[in-house]
Parts: C-alpha cells; structure tokens; sequence
C-alpha cells in the first residue's frame, strides 16, 4: 500500500467520521471537533489526489479544505483566538507540505510546452546528442541508449561529465510485472535549445513512455524526468526501474595531474535516499535518487543488459506505480555530482531536487535572453533558422571548471576542453551575438594556461580540462590572438581590458618573430592549422595571420600611447603584405601557395602528396602531383619559392583578411570554388573527386576509421564566405552559406557538424565564425569602433534580400538595431541605437546612389577612399538612397 492510498484513505475516513457524529447528534456543525476534522481528512485527501494525480478530486478535496479553514478562523476570531491559536500552525505546515508536494510532482515538460524544437530523424537515432550545461552535460545516441563513443579516451567521451571527471557512462530504465520490457531504443528524439527528449511510443504493457532531461546552469547535476502514460481505459499497475551506471574515472590527460582511475564502489544513502557510487581512491562522487521516495526501493539486479567499458558499478531504484486510466505517473530522477567532496555532492542533490522547475524556468528564460540578441530576420528561413541554432550551440560549448575556469569549449563530444585557435575564430562570433562575458572569461582561461606553459606570450593550442597542455601552440595561434584583442577592443572599447592584455600581445609578436624566423625575411616558419606532417615551413596562413597580427597591434599600439612601436607593427604589416601578394602567389595555378620551401622540401611532400591522392582515387591529383614533380626536378636542392600541392582551404586566407591584390584575389576565388561539394568546402583540395559535384550523401556512412581525409569542412566553408565579402561579392559569399546550411539538423537536430553533413563533432565553435561574421559584420556591414563611440554601417546584402532585420546587436554599452530594405534601385535603413550620442557612419560604394535623405531631409555625403558617407548622432534614423 502507497503512502498516498493510506492518507487517502485515513482523510475519507476522517470526514465521515465527523459526518456521522453529526447525524447522531455527538457534535453539531458549528463545533470546532467537527470543523477540524473536516479540515485535517479534506486536507490529508487532497494530498493524497495530488499525489495520484488526479485533478478532479484535488480541486474537490482542496476546496473543502479552504472552506474548513475559512470557517475555524472565523469561528477562532469571534472566540477571542488565542485558545485556539496553536492549532493554526500545523494546520499551515500540512497545507504548506500539500503545496510543496504539487510543485514537486510538477511535470518538467509542461514547463517547455512552449518552447520551439526540432525533432530527429529515425536515419540518425544511432547518433549522439547533447543536453548541455556548463558544468555537466550529457552525450548519448538519439534512441536514448548510451553506447562507447569517441576516440580521446577510447569509448569513454559520452555518458555523464563534470570535468574534470566522468561520472556516468549511463543509465537504463525497465518497465515489469511478470514480464519486463527495457525502454532500449526510443522510436523519436526531440532536441529543445536547452533540453531533449526520447519518446517511446508504445510498451507490451499498454503504456508510453517519454524521457525529458536537461543540466540546470551553473550545476554538477541533472534531472532525468520519466513520464508514463495511459491512455487506456483500466488503471495499470506496473514496477519502474532505474540503473545508473558510474564510471568515476579522470579525463583527458589526467595522469599528468595526478588524476588516476579505480575501481568504483555503490552505497545506499539513507539522508537523501539516493545511491552513492565512489572511486575507491579518489574523493569522485555520483548520485542519484527520486524525489518520488514513497514508493522506491534500492536493489543490485537490474534487468537490462548494458556492459560499458570501465571500472565503473551498477545499482538500481525501483517504483510500485498505480497508473490511474486515462492518466500519466511523473517520475524526476537527479543525478549529482562532484570531484571534490561527498558533502558537495549531497548538497547538489538536494538543491537541484528541491528546486528543478525553479532551475528549469531560469535556464528557459536565459535562452529566451540568446535568442532575442542579435535576433535576426531575413528570407532565407533555412538560413535564419540555421544562424538563430549556433546561437544555441555555442552557449552548448561552455566548459566551466572552477579551479581552471570558465571557457568556451571546442566540440561535442571529442573536444570537450579549451583550445588557442579554435575560439580565436569563434569568439570573434560571440561578439557579434552579445556573449561578451563568455569572450572575457575564455580568453583569460587562455592566457593564464598559455602563461603557465609558456610565459613569452605564445598561445596554447589545446588543453585538457585538468589544466594540461597537450601542445604548447602552432605558429599561426599567436598572431591570431593578436586580432582577437583587437576585434574585442572594436567591439567593446574597454580600455581595461586593453591595458590588461597588450603586454600579452607585444611578448606574443616577439616570440613571433625572434623564436621562428631563422632566415629573417618576416615570415615565420612552423604548423599552422594545416597539420599535416611536413608541411611546417613558411605556411600561407601563419604569413597572412602574422600580417593582419602586425597591422591589428598598430592599432592597439595607438590606443595604447606608443607611436613608435605603432609605426613599427604597420612597417612589419606593410612589407608582409607585399611578400604575400609576391612570394607566394603562384599565376601557373591561379592560387596563392600552400607553403614557401626549397625543392628538396617540396619533392618529399608531393611524394607524399601523391600516395595519398592514389589511395583516395584521385587521378587528376595524381596526375597534377606528378607535372609539378617533373617541373621542379632539376631545380636546386634548396632554392625556395611558393607551392600548390595540396590546394588546402588556407591559400584562401589572403582574401578572408582582405590583404590580396584584388586582381589576384578575384582569380584566386575562382580557383577556389572548384574545390567544393554540395555542403562547402573541402579541406584538403586533392581529397576532391569527380563525384563532389553532386553527392549530398553522409560522409560519415563510409567512415570505418577516425579521419578527415576526404572532409568537408565548416570552417573552411566560412572563410571562403568572407573571403568572397570582403571582394564585393555578397552572392557568392551566400552561395556557400546555403552549402554549408544544407548541414543544418542533418543528423542532430537545431546542430552543425563539423565535418558537413555528419561527421566528427556534433557541434562545433567555430560555426559561430562561419556565420556570425558574414552576416552581422559583412551582409549588414556593422563594423564597430566602440571605444571612439562610433558604429560604421557598410551593407553589402546578397541580392536575393530584399528585406532583412538584426535586432539587439550589443557594441559596448550600446544596443543597435538595422532593418534593410530595396526596392529597385532604392535602398533604404532604419537605424535605433540605445545611444543617441553615438556616431552612426554610414557608408556605400562612391557614385552609386545620386540621392541621399536622412530623417526626410537631402543630404550630402563625403567622399572617402572608395565610399560615399554620412554620419548622424541619434537614436533613430531613417535613411533612404537611391
């Protein structure tokens, strides 16, 4: 017998109790015996409806309860009270206890039921999915089962983490009688921004089950919510069970902290009637429990086979459920943890359990808050809807341990931890949606570990989330945090922010060039992100980052007070860019070149080269390698110059920072756009084949062994848009912002992968760079200059945009809002910003437009470089060319 069939029953028997007295004339009415036992069997009955569920009779029971009540404190106030005071106080904690029973029996879903999502596909059910938080997460496939994943730790990178340990590989649930049925493989996945869902759609026993999850921000816990549903017309009674399943074990690089895996041990915890599972020799905790502890019991037998890998342990809760027709059972699991301490862990527990729907609200309306931040609107909904999900999908990413610090992770679920180049690209997106705190926290994570590991301002690469540096920085990273500093500081004109990290910026530009410029001709010789083994001589993209690097640090050098060492940078700047647009430009291949090496360097590569285009069947890459082979054989040994060898996405990077001769840059877009398929991009450009053209089938479908040979890449696909932008030519740009849209929910719904359409990470960082960049700083042409309190709007839309809107762009302490409008040769914007003092500057190619109105009034605009401009000061301008 449940604990609410015995209220139930003791308050029923209560009220007729006081109904029979009555009849026979033992207490009258208006007694204060009759009218408190109406009100203690009504209240102890409502509780007892609540519990099962049932409306009707709630609104019933709690009813004559307001009445019982409402009728002892008239009767207590014209009595004189206080003989009866303390009777009250009971009587408010029973009622206050029926009230925190309903907030907690409150399903989590419903809080949601408003909430947009996407649903999955049945082709993708075996493939994983996130609920995220910034503390804990969770990865497992979409049919709600959680199979060993990933390839750092081999099997290990799905299940429950709370960096810097795993907790869980995961859990199972069963539903019996005298027979049982494992919920193993759920028939649909709905993805929510902030939380998802399994439904299995049907049961042996005549039930449906959905499973609801999501990670409550700034928690080492999550709530796992069971709901069974009848739809029959008989109440069913029917056993519920839950194995967690743990597996307290260290992440990534773990023994070079000190960090060791053992066995774990399971105990049953009394005070919050949860299983404790533990590493028997580390203080690692995982917990789990039910807040529906009434009808739960613990066990160590479950019913369902799941062997993951590990020294984990199994433990189990079960529930005696009464299913009531035409009526559904809401079962919340918490599962808490810590790396610290078991009191720490309880306390989570408790806090999560008791206040769930609390945490929930507050996360909904947090992302409510994302979505309305540079909210954009344009007529292209695939392409909306696409950039409004990486919004999601980055704040997905962040990684918070507080002994390392809070951060902005690379990708779910391989590369959990922080890496130097992957959020030199993806913060300048953050930027531009308003996540300005999370661009401050990630770099200082970035600079105290870079600091750390080596302190002569080089930028780490890749960190684990123990505070180990696996790779103390390719060539390219420094140059790029450089422009980083410099993007924030156009966005946010923080000048603390500035004097705290341009000492960073001058020891990282020394390091540059004083450590990896042997032959001092100012371009730096190592890895940039092409990692492939031999190609670390002069690379395209470490020259070109170093230039933008040297111009970006003039700038800050002003800003700073130092002219001389602002004439320097734009020196160093200056004499890059003309060794860009000379030394590797290569007229014979239409291309900028992969690298600057002797002959003997390149032969070996193009042997390489050559191996690798056979093994993929790529004859006309073979047959290119080896003409250039023949060419360059008699060459001496170590004579220098440019070379195409593997048309690698980053020959593009002279036009993605606007520093090639536009002539050459126009040529070299050309050469660049055969080196795509339908979803980008391809990084490695001897990995394309004939076939690219047109298949639009799963990369990862032909994928026995972990490798990006052969990928299609996001990045890359980004930087060619903004190369094209950066040429005038806003179509093209669209063109691969539509390619690499087509990847959009392809295997995880509201997520972009990786590599396009569905392999590596299931979502990435830098896919905020690919689309936030193009479309906030380009499209709608917003290009900041906070610290001078100045806004440049420089438009350059795609044709198909007739009509497009960015609403509640954050720059400084200003709010911008742009909507666009053509209509033949017309154009026209309305301008609000929070800051009418602000300088609005707004800038179209020279001659174009003949008339120009601002706020109804003509207008003459000036002349500068090759732009016509106005500026205006004001909260709201409208202004119209044509």
């Amino acid at each position: 017998m449940t604990l609410a069939t015995i209220l139930g029953m003791i308050g029923v028997s209560g009220i007729l109790s006081a109904y029979f007295l009555n009849l026979f004339n033992k207490i009258n009415q208006d007694s204060y015996a009759y009218i408190l036992i109406n009100l203690v069997g009504a209240s102890l009955a409502c509780l007892s409806s609540i519990m099962i569920k049932s409306i009707p009779f709630t609104v019933l029971e709690g009813t004559w309860s307001l009445v019982s009540l409402i009728a002892l404190i008239r009767k207590w106030y014209k009595s004189g009270g206080f003989s009866f005071y303390w009777l009250l106080l009971p009587l408010a904690v029973l009622l206050s206890q029926c009230k925190t029973e309903e907030d907690a029996g409150e399903s989590l879903q419903k809080l949601v039921s408003d909430t947009e999502s996407l649903s999955g596909t049945r082709t993708y059910l075996n493939s994983p999915f996130v609920t995220a938080g910034d503390r804990l997460y969770m990865v497992g496939h979409q049919n709600g089962q959680f199979p060993d994943l990933g390839w750092h730790i081999e099997g290990e990178m799905g299940g429950i983490w709370d960096h810097p340990i795993k907790l869980m590989d995961g859990f199972t649930a069963a539903l019996y009688t005298d027979q049982v049925h494992c919920l193993s493989k759920a028939d649909s996945f709905i993805n929510y921004p902030f939380a998802n869902k399994h439904l299995y759609s049907s049961t042996p026993f005549g039930l449906k089950v959905e499973r609801f999850q999501f990670v409550p921000d700034g928690k080492e816990a999550m709530i796992v919510e069971y709901t069974l549903i009848n739809n029959g017309p008989l109440a069913k009674k029917i056993t519920f069970e839950f194995t967690g399943f743990s597996d307290l074990r260290p992440v990534w690089l773990g023994e070079r902290t000190s960090m060791h895996d053992s066995g774990d041990m399971a105990s049953w915890d009394k005070s919050t009637r949860s299983w404790v599972m533990k590493d028997s020799l580390n203080d690692w905790y995982a917990l789990f429990g039910s807040s529906q502890s009434d009808s739960m019991y613990q066990h160590q037998n479950p019913h369902c086979d799941y062997k993951p890998i590990g020294r984990g342990a199994a433990a189990s809760i079960s529930f005696d459920l009464d299913i009531p027709a035409e009526s559904q059972v809401v079962l919340p699991i918490t599962i808490a943890g810590s790396y610290q301490s078991l009191d720490q862990a309880k306390s989570t527990f408790r806090d999560v359990q008791k206040k769930a729907a609390q945490l929930l609200k507050a996360k909904k309306e947090r992302y409510e808050t994302i979505a309305e931040t540079t909210k954009l609107t344009i007529p292209d909904k695939d392409l909306q809807a696409a950039f409004h999900w990486v919004k999601y999908n980055t704040d997905w990413l962040i990684r918070e341990v507080p002994d390392i610090g809070r951060g902005l992770a690379a990708g779910l679920p391989d590369y959990p931890w922080w890496f130097g180049v992957d959020n030199e690209y993806a913060l300048q997106g953050a930027l531009a949606i308003g996540q300005t705190d999370l661009v401050y926290s990630t770099i200082d994570l970035l600079v105290q570990l870079s600091e750390k590991t080596n302190g002569n301002g080089r930028i780490i690469h890749e960190a684990s989330t123990n505070g180990a540096v696996f790779n103390p920085g390719n060539v390219n990273e420094t140059p790029q945090f450089v422009s980083l500093i410099h993007t924030v500081y156009q966005w946010t004109g923080d000048d603390t922010f500035l004097k705290k990290y341009y000492p960073t910026v001058k020891k990282g530009l020394d390091w540059l060039m004083k450590e990896n410029d042997a032959d001092g001709n100012l371009l730096p010789d190592g890895f940039g992100m092409m990692e492939i083994h031999g190609l670390n001589s002069e690379m395209i993209d470490v020259a070109v980052y170093s230039q933008k690097a040297f111009a970006d640090a003039a700038e800050l050098a002003k800003a700073m007070g130092e002219p001389e060492e602002a004439a320097r940078y734009a020196q160093i700047a200056s004499m890059l860019r003309k060794k860009i647009n000379t030394d590797f430009w290569v007229p014979s291949f239409k291309s900028y070149a992969d690298f600057i090496g002797t002959t003997q360097q390149a032969l070996l590569l193009i042997d390489d080269a050559i191996i690798r285009a056979d093994t993929l069947k790529k004859p006309w890459a073979v047959e290119e390698l080896k003409s250039t082979k023949q060419k360059i054989a008699a060459h001496a040994p170590d004579k220098k110059q440019g070379f195409v060898l593997h048309h690698n996405w980053v020959v593009n990077t002279p036009m993605e920072m606007g520093i090639a001769d536009s002539a050459k840059a126009i040529i070299a877009l050309e050469t660049g756009s055969r080196f795509v398929n339908p979803f980008g991009v391809f990084v490695t450009g001897i990995d394309r084949d004939e076939t690219a053209g047109s298949d639009e089938g799963s990369f990862a479908a032909n994928k026995k062994v972990f490798s990006y040979t052969g990928a299609v890449m996001t990045l890359p696909t980004g930087v060619q848009a903004i190369a094209e932008n950066n040429y005038g030519r806003p179509d093209h740009a669209l063109d691969y912002l539509k390619r690499m849209t087509r990847t959009f929910g392809y295997a995880l719904p509201g997520a972009i992968y990786e590599v396009s359409p569905d392999y590596g990470m299931m979502t990435q960082a830098w896919n905020l760079y690919s689309y936030a960049v193009p479309i906030v700083t380009q499209f709608f042409g917003i290009q900041p200059e906070a610290s001078q309190q100045r806004i440049r709007i420089q438009p350059q839309m795609p044709t198909q945009w007739t009509e497009a809107s960015l609403e509640n762009v954050l720059i400084g302490n200003n709010t911008l809002a742009v909507v666009y409008k053509k209509n033949g040769q017309a154009l026209q914007l309305h301008l609000q910003q929070s800051k009418g003092k602000w300088t609005l500057e707004i800038a179209l190619p020279a001659g174009k437009y003949s008339s120009w109105q601002v706020n109804g009034e003509a207008v003459v605009p000036k002349k500068n470089d090759n732009f016509d401009v106005v500026e205006i000061s004001a909260e709201e301008v409208d202004f119209r060319v044509e």
